[in-house]
């Protein structure tokens, strides 16, 4: 079974109390513990760990195929 987030759920995996970092991205929640970019939760510093980074992308250097590179572990409920 999928594991389900809400957007207040996702918001505990920041990074901090040694939780695991995730964002979201088009409703699929990735495990991005492992980037040496996200290892404080805060990613270049604009980008924070434990939300939906949807919108943001646009702005990015690299399109969301960067994703691919994490392990997907569930959705975000809208």
């Amino acid at each position: 079974m999928e594991r389900v987030f809400t957007e207040q759920e996702l918001k505990n995996y920041d990074g901090s109390r040694r939780n695991p970092v995730y964002v979201a991205h088009k409703g699929i929640v990735y495990d991005v513990t492992s980037s040496g970019h996200w290892h404080t939760g805060l990613h270049r510093q604009l980008h924070f760990a434990g939300q939906d980074l949807t919108d943001e992308i646009a702005d990015a250097p690299h399109t969301d195929l960067v994703f691919r590179k994490f392990p997907a572990v569930g959705v975000l409920k809208t």
